[in-house]
């Protein structure tokens, strides 16, 4: 009989790996993210708080392209929607941006909201050839206002903590370097916290959308739109509210590199290089599933300065410029990792964890 314990335990053990996995993995996860401003050089406390923005506009694209399967390439008007509405707010009204930030993502959500309406009826390239005009046409609105868009020239993006009209915001508060108990934070510094706050707020968001019904619902319009349909899933609002509640998470990315960047211009960034950047990221991270928007997202913008840093060193490379071989070196590792493993670096780690969960009962 000391089979049946036996098997019993290892069903139990099972169980319970994965999670105590996810639990390390997750203490792992945070004590990285708070150490990593105080070790970081400035350059990369810029880069973190990119990858920051990039996991919360992958997350965005995850919700609509990974879990409702409609294909977009109008990601990047709904991030410069997000970053010019910060702009103006904070700017000519003087909104502190925790105010001007969700603002900004309502303003996405409904933008979206109107565009899935029309776009209900189109599936696959239909869909990205109306979301790719998205982007030509909100370029083309931004820049033919420039009393409020300031159009070519750009405009700058103040990130205060009050009304401006108050008399103790003092101009922007959070420029400059606070000295709290001894410790230095700077402005990168101060900006990665309420990025970081921000971000895991979006995977939190993401996650709990995916796991509702809400979520099934689009991944069953995903995987066959006819049948969900036929088993009583509302197809239309699944789709409505894939594109809301995916616009208004670009807006909010869009608005959190406005504020990082603190001066911003139409083209570039918010062309359609952005989106398919955004789609590069949850292949590469790997589509249907909140853990490829936030792997993909970092993987991408860490290695763009990898490889620029690399890029010179390799002697076919050396008459590009190093944003070119950026691209070039970038493109490759996408391929290979691609190539080797389908679902990206999900994929990679499904084995990893399969592999430590065997662990006790390797021989």
């Amino acid at each position: 009989m000391p089979t049946r314990p036996l098997v019993i335990r290892y069903e139990d053990d099972l169980k319970l790996l994965p999670g105590a996995w996810h639990k390390a993995g997750a203490v792992l996860a945070v004590a990285v993210a708070l150490a990593y401003p105080w070790l970081a050089s400035a350059r990369w406390l810029t880069v973190g708080n990119l990858g920051l923005v990039a996991i919360v506009g992958a997350a965005a694209l995850m919700v609509l392209t990974g879990f409702a399967g409609q294909v977009s390439l109008g990601h990047a008007a709904f991030l410069a929607l997000g970053a010019y509405t910060v702009a103006v707010l904070g700017g000519k009204l003087g909104w502190p941006f925790w105010l001007a930030l969700p603002f900004a993502g309502g303003v996405c959500a409904l933008v979206g909201v109107v565009i899935g309406a029309f776009a209900l009826r189109l599936k696959g390239l239909y869909l990205a050839i109306v979301t790719l005009g998205l982007v030509f046409l909100t370029q083309h609105v931004l820049l033919a206002y420039p009393d409020v868009t300031n159009g070519l020239s750009g405009t700058a993006v103040p990130m205060s903590w009050w009304f401006r009209d108050d008399a103790s915001a003092g101009g922007v508060p959070l420029g400059g370097t606070w000295t709290v108990g001894g410790v230095r934070l700077t402005f990168e510094r101060k900006l990665y916290f309420v990025f970081l706050l921000l971000s895991g707020g979006a995977v939190w968001l993401t996650r709990n959308v995916q796991r509702s019904d809400s979520g099934r619902a689009m991944m069953a319009v995903r995987d066959q739109d006819l049948a969900a349909e036929v088993l009583g899933v509302d197809t239309t609002r699944a789709k409505l509210q894939a594109f809301g509640v995916s616009s208004f998470l670009a807006g909010v990315a869009g608005a959190m590199f406005a504020f990082q960047q603190q001066y911003i211009t139409v083209e570039p960034p918010f062309d359609l290089n952005l989106s398919i950047q955004y789609i590069a990221m949850i292949v590469l991270g790997g589509v249907g599933s909140v853990f490829g928007a936030v792997s993909g997202a970092l993987a991408f913008t860490f290695l763009s300065p990898l490889a620029e840093t690399v890029g010179g060193a390799v002697p076919l490379l050396n008459q590009l410029t190093s944003a070119q071989q950026a691209t070039v070196l970038l493109s490759v590792v996408v391929v290979l990792v691609l190539v080797r493993e389908p679902l990206g670096l999900f994929g990679v780690w499904l084995r990893v964890r399969r592999y430590f969960e065997a662990w006790p009962f390797r021989y």
